[in-house]
């Protein structure tokens, strides 16, 4: 990677501030990353820097993170150093914030245009942009790179031209790691003017002007109104030309490509067209060419009710005059990027079902699919164990966070059926004999997000789909749209179960063992999940057994890893950052100073968006006292803790399976963990009481001592789940409650990382663990 001397000065205040909010945590934040730079002497913070930088938690706008970062703007640190210093904290969420940066620093100021030219004579196609220095340039003729010497400089010379050069260029422009396309060019051979005769000339330096040639005229159009209308002019020119096109003798300032396009015409648009096509030395005027507008072809009465259906249905479609084809007057491009607004997903695992087989897969299903799509720039609501209540209102408030052009993602696993063509997911407290009264119709949530103009609409349903003989009631969900944007993701086909591999520790459910390995494929996503079918396909435990089922009708290449524009929402995309902030804020730490002079830290990690982990550490204690605890006690009884697994001295021995005791601030220090679910029935605020107990140098008894402590109303509890919705889609929660200081301090990042020292469940390996597996289906 070449040397990427952008300074940090360079970037964007906005840039900054949400750099600084990434790392204002105690994970995985600030101080780990004051410690990274240190190895560079000139970045060594001194114990002065780092208590004024943790003195502005005292403020109620202030940022330890922010703070930190001016010193390193100071400093005139530059964004490869910092970027490397990211990575060693592994700290993935900042590193790609400014791995697209770094791209969005890269504008192409110059895109190279289609050209027309005869057979031996010389194209050149010009590709310049501004950004960072060092910046190199590679031409692609399609998929192919052309190796040639000016195929990586800005200007492709094509010389003689001959019929194996006609075809679609683009340019690459990289630095580093990072890197931006141009648009694409048409090179086509014309037959030549009179007057023009063939040949390459032997120089393209200004002395060796040829003049301009337009070898394409713009052709005159008849048009109604509401058409696209596509006028082009092509020209041979040395050096190259440029274009400006004039209507009815006025020029019009943002048309100078040989292309122009209107997208839609008005009768404004009448009248005639010229183009200007010019270089440094000479001026040339295009034919000029009339554009009619006619009425608008919208209102066509030719329609026609057809239906081969058992029922006769009267369904509309155009009519098409005989002998006239339809064209596309205004074609796509050949290669287009779509982004999303933003993307949001929520993901729900029941594991421990009150009057049904107890799961096992879902908690390492939902933390793995969580952490991978964070990757992907998505937010992540991930929730284990909801009844219908919570699972009613966990929807509702995913559903505030979608709006126009969000990609909106919904996995389930769990426990449900499908009958009638309509899924049901069912809750950890539906009856022995449920029905669809008692469950979630995933048929109802797709008619509830497209009323939100979504972009994407993806369901990864990792459940049974077999029929329930207690439910005869044939659901009718609302009237679906047609969007063109619906993906569903079946883990099993219709009239089948899922599986779920149980092994000593964490399980996985089979969908997730394959669609792990490709989801952050920048693929589109039916493209992608084909392929997951595909290698489950190729397994051979579940053959015969289990295999994904894809329905889909998604007509755009739109990819789980497109980037995220908020250029035309910001208000909404801001709106949404706040709404899932204030779901996600952990309690900052706690140190508890007793009278005995034992120093006592409480900190905070988030396992799921309602499951939380505290660990207490004794951080200072007297000399005359050689031993002590500190354990939690009198949690509230509305969330659930298991009293045999609380104040343990591993994670594991607490419950988690999950969380890494190397994430956390400090994992040297001795520690004890208690894990505390089903945060979204918490009714008041989260209060306990630590107990310290110790002994003092030469006597036996011991001494105790309580501090209760309150910490507010941690992660998805703030949302009041266990509370009924009305219908329409509101929040429980007012955003005006939440003051701006209370949201800086979140941080998902507190969710940490899946573990990289799972084993991948494999096909390679499946004849040697099948003994060693349990199939439970769900």
């Amino acid at each position: 990677m070449e040397e990427f001397n952008y300074s940090l000065a360079n970037l964007p205040v906005e840039v900054l501030d949400r750099l600084a909010t990434m790392l204002d945590n105690s994970t995985c934040g600030w101080r780990q990353l004051a410690q990274a730079v240190s190895e560079e002497p000139k970045f060594r913070c001194s114990e002065r820097d780092v208590t004024s930088c943790s003195l502005q938690v005292l403020s109620a706008t202030g940022s330890p993170g922010r703070s930190f970062l001016d010193l390193l703007v100071e400093r005139a640190c530059s964004m490869l150093f910092l970027l490397q210093c990211l990575r060693k904290i592994d700290h993935r969420e900042a590193v790609q914030l400014l791995t697209v940066m770094a791209t969005e620093l890269i504008r192409v100021t110059v895109q190279p245009s289609s050209q027309r030219a005869t057979l031996g004579s010389q194209v050149v196609l010009t590709c310049k942009a501004s950004g960072p220095p060092g910046l190199s340039y590679q031409w692609f003729k399609g998929k192919e790179e052309i190796l040639e010497a000016t195929g990586h400089t800005p200007e492709l010379i094509v010389c003689p031209l001959g019929p194996e050069h006609q075809g679609s260029y683009i340019c690459r422009v990289n630095h580093g790691n990072a890197c931006v396309f141009s648009q694409w060019a048409q090179v086509r051979l014309v037959q030549p003017s009179p007057g023009i005769s063939p040949g390459c000339s032997s120089s393209i330096f200004s002395g060796s002007s040829s003049g301009v040639h337009i070898i394409y005229q713009p052709k005159s159009q008849v048009a109604s109104e509401g058409d696209a209308l596509l006028l082009e002019c092509t020209a041979v020119a040395n050096p190259p030309a440029q274009c400006q096109w004039y209507h009815n003798s006025a020029p019009m300032p943002q048309s100078k490509a040989c292309l122009l396009k209107i997208p839609c015409v008005t009768t404004a648009h009448r009248g005639q067209y010229r183009c200007k096509v010019f270089n440094l030395y000479h001026e040339v005027w295009s034919e000029p060419a009339t554009v009619t507008i006619g009425p608008t072809s919208i209102t066509d009465p030719s329609w026609v009710a057809v239906d081969r259906g058992l029922e006769s249905q009267e369904v509309d479609r155009p009519i098409i005059s005989a002998g006239v084809c339809p064209q596309m007057t205004n074609p796509p491009p050949l290669s287009k990027q779509f982004y999303a607004t933003d993307k949001v997903a929520l993901l729900i695992g029941n594991l421990n079902y009150r009057y049904h087989t107890q799961l096992s897969a879902p908690m390492a299903d939902v933390h793995e699919l969580s952490n991978l799509l964070r990757q992907m720039d998505f937010k992540v609501v991930s929730l284990l164990d909801l009844n219908w209540q919570e699972m009613h209102s966990a929807v509702t408030e995913f559903l505030l966070l979608l709006g126009k052009g969000v990609y909106g993602l919904l996995y389930f696993a769990g426990h449900g059926y499908e009958n009638y063509g309509n899924s049901f997911m069912v809750p950890i407290d539906a009856p022995a004999s449920y029905t669809s009264e008692h469950c979630l119709c995933v048929q109802n949530i797709l008619t509830r997000m497209q009323e939100k103009e979504t972009g994407l609409n993806v369901f990864l349903l990792d459940m049974c789909r077999k029929r329930n003989p207690n439910d005869e009631v044939a659901v009718q969900p609302g009237l679906l749209k047609v969007t063109a944007n619906i993906v569903f993701g079946y883990a099993t086909c219709v009239d089948a179960e899922a599986y779920e591999v149980r092994r000593e520790g964490v399980s996985n459910g089979i969908f997730i063992s394959f669609l792990k390995r490709r989801v952050c494929e920048d693929e589109k996503v039916t493209v992608m999940l084909d392929r997951v079918a595909e290698d489950m396909g190729r397994f051979e435990i579940t053959r015969g057994r289990q295999a994904l089922e894809l329905r889909s009708n998604l007509s755009e290449r739109r990819s789980l890893t497109d980037l995220i524009q908020t250029s035309d929402c910001s208000v909404a995309y801001s709106t949404r950052n706040l709404q899932w902030a204030v779901a996600h804020v952990l309690p900052k730490s706690h140190f508890i100073q007793f009278d005995c002079g034992v120093k006592v830290q409480l900190g905070f990690a988030a396992e799921f968006s309602n499951i939380m982990v505290i660990y207490t550490r004794i951080l200072d204690k007297p000399k005359e006292i050689p031993t002590c605890s500190a354990q939690l006690t009198d949690f509230p009884e509305d969330v659930d803790i298991d009293l045999k697994k609380s104040n343990q001295e591993t994670l594991l021995e607490a419950g988690s399976l999950l969380l890494i005791k190397e994430q956390l601030p400090s994992p040297e220090l001795p520690s004890l963990y208690t894990r505390i679910r089903s945060l979204q029935r918490l009714k008041m605020e989260l209060t306990f009481a630590v107990c310290l107990r110790y002994t003092y140098v030469n006597l036996e008894d011991e001494v105790e001592e309580r501090r209760n402590v309150t910490v507010g109303k941690p992660l998805v509890s703030k949302l009041n789940l266990r509370q009924l919705r009305p219908n329409s889609d509101s929040s429980s929660l007012s955003l005006d409650t939440c003051t701006i200081a209370e949201v800086s301090s979140f941080s998902e990042d507190f969710a940490p990382l899946a573990s990289d020292t799972w084993s991948l469940f494999a096909p390679a390996n499946a004849d040697k663990c099948q003994d060693k597996m349990n199939y439970h289906s769900y």
